[in-house]
C-alpha cells in the first residue's frame, strides 16, 4: 500500500484547461473522494494518477516514487469503472483471475488469490457463474475483486456505484467501505453524489473548472466551507451577501447577520454568509429569543413533504430561503403564513468573497 501525492499538476486539452495547478495529498490507507460537477477535472485527475494520461506539468508520486511518466501497467493500480468492464464470456472466477493470468502467476497461486478475493467481497460460492447471471451489486463486487486481487498499491474508483438503484447503492457504500478498511488500501473515489462523498470518505476534495476549491474532512468542509460554491455544492446552503462588520455582515436593507464561524474581515469588505437549511428554526412568532440569535421574518411560499422531513421555502426581502425541519406530526405551517426564522451565529459561516 502507498500514499499518493499530486503536486502542481496541470493538463490542457486544446484551449481547455482540464487541470489547473492541482496539488493534493492522498494519505496511505485513506479513503478520499473527489467531488465536483461535470467537467470539473475529477476524472481527468484520476486518469493522471492511473497513468492513462500524462500531465503537461507537475509531479505525481506513489509511495514516494515519481510516476508521472510511468506507463499504467507499471504503476500497480487497481481500478473500478462505472460499467464494471467485465468479460461476458468468462466466469466470475476467470474475470477476477485475469490480471494475475496476464502477469503469469502459477495456477495454484491464481486459484488461491481469486478465492480469497471472492470471499472478501462475499461472492465465494459464485465463481462459476457468468456476469449476466449476477445482480448489479454482485457485478460491482466482481469488478472490485478483480481490482484488488493483484494487490495494487492504490485503488481508483470512477463512479462505481452510479449504475445501481438507490437502495442497492446505499448497501454497497457500506460494503465498499468495509472492504477498504479490511485491506487498508489507499482509495481515491470519483463521484458527483454528495451523499456518497460525505458517507464514505475520510477526506473530500472539491474541484471546479480544473481547480481544487477546498479539501479536508467531510465534517470540516460541510461546517466550514470556504466559498459559496463549496457551501452550495456539498449539501445545501442559504447565502446572504452584504458588507463585513465586526462580527458578521450587514445586508443591503441594514439587517445584521452575526457569524460565529470563519475568518474576520475588514469592515465594509464585500462578504457572504452561509447557513445550512437544517440549522434554522421556523415558527409562527418570535417567542422567547436568545439575544445573540439571528432572527428574520418572512412568509412561507412553498412546502415540500419528504417523509421524515419537510422543506419550507420562505420569502424574505426578495430572497427565498430554505428551511428543513423534521416531521413530528405537529401542526404544519401553511403556504402564505407569516413566520420567524431563528438560528445561532455558530451556525453561520462567514465567507471572504462571493463566488
Amino acid at each position: 500500500m502507498a500514499g499518493v501525492t499530486v503536486s502542481e499538476v496541470s493538463r490542457r486539452f486544446g484551449a481547455h484547461k482540464a487541470l489547473d495547478n492541482v496539488s493534493i495529498d492522498f494519505a496511505d490507507g485513506g479513503f478520499y473522494a473527489l467531488l465536483g460537477p461535470s467537467g470539473s477535472g475529477k476524472t481527468t485527475l484520476l486518469r493522471q494518477i492511473a497513468g492513462f494520461d500524462f500531465p503537461d506539468s507537475g509531479r505525481i508520486s506513489i509511495g514516494g516514487e515519481s510516476v508521472e511518466r510511468v506507463p499504467v501497467e507499471k504503476r500497480r493500480i487497481g481500478m473500478v469503472f462505472q460499467n464494471y468492464a467485465l468479460f461476458p464470456n468468462m466466469s466470475v472466477a476467470d474475470n477476477v483471475a485475469f490480471g494475475l493470468s496476464v502477469r503469469g502467476e502459477a495456477k495454484a497461486v491464481i486459484a488461491t488469490e481469486v478465492q480469497r478475493a471472492l470471499d472478501l467481497v462475499q461472492l465465494g460460492k459464485l465463481g462459476g457463474r457468468r456476469p449476466h447471471q449476477l445482480s448489479g451489486g454482485q457485478r460491482q463486487r466482481v469488478a472490485l475483486a478483480r481490482a484488488i486481487v493483484t494487490k495494487p498499491r492504490v485503488l481508483l474508483l470512477d463512479e462505481p456505484l452510479g449504475a445501481l438503484d438507490k437502495a442497492l447503492r446505499v448497501d454497497m457504500q457500506i460494503e465498499l467501505k468495509r472492504i477498504q478498511r479490511e485491506i487498508g488500501i489507499t482509495t481515491i473515489f470519483v463521484t458527483h453524489d454528495q451523499e456518497e462523498a460525505l458517507t464514505m470518505s475520510d477526506r473530500i476534495g472539491i474541484l471546479r473548472d480544473g481547480r481544487l476549491v477546498q479539501e479536508g474532512p467531510p465534517e470540516e468542509i460541510y461546517d466550514r466551507p470556504k466559498s459559496e460554491f463549496a457551501a452550495t455544492f456539498l449539501g445545501d446552503a442559504n447565502i446572504f451577501r452584504g458588507d463585513a462588520t465586526a462580527n458578521g455582515i450587514r445586508l443591503p436593507d441594514g439587517t445584521a447577520i452575526a457569524a460565529g464561524v470563519g475568518d474576520r474581515l475588514a469592515a465594509g469588505a464585500k462578504a457572504s454568509c452561509a447557513v445550512r437549511p437544517e440549522r434554522i428554526q421556523i415558527a409562527t412568532d418570535a417567542g422567547a429569543t436568545d439575544g445573540d440569535a439571528n432572527v428574520l421574518r418572512g412568509q412561507v411560499s412553498k412546502r415540500i413533504f419528504a417523509g421524515n422531513n419537510s422543506t419550507y421555502f420562505v420569502d424574505r426581502a426578495g430572497q427565498t430561503l430554505k428551511v428543513i425541519v423534521q416531521n413530528t406530526g405537529l401542526d404544519r405551517l401553511a403556504e402564505g403564513q407569516d413566520v420567524v426564522l431563528r438560528w445561532s451565529p455558530e451556525s453561520t459561516v462567514l465567507i471572504a468573497a462571493a463566488g
